[in-house]
């Protein structure tokens, strides 16, 4: 099971990125976690300056837009 962090402020794209993630790796049958995170710490843990971000299983995948369907499908088969 993939644990998937959305990071930022909370603000409409960050929202829209977790949604899109949850819906997708739902459409794609896969058992994911997703959790919107807005913790400055974790921003800075993990050397975030744009978000929303995206980190999968630790690891920073993503940042400064919401990503692509594409991107999104291609990071959860990973």
């Amino acid at each position: 099971m993939k644990q998937v962090k959305v990071l930022g402020s909370g603000c409409a794209k960050c929202s829209k990125t977790a949604e899109m993630i949850a819906d997708i790796s739902e459409e794609m049958g896969m058992d994911v976690i997703v959790k919107k995170d807005t913790d400055p710490q974790t921003l800075l843990k993990f050397k975030v300056m744009k978000t929303p971000a995206v980190v999968i299983d630790g690891e920073l995948v993503h940042s400064g837009s919401v990503p692509s369907r594409d991107d999104i499908e291609e990071w959860l088969r990973d």
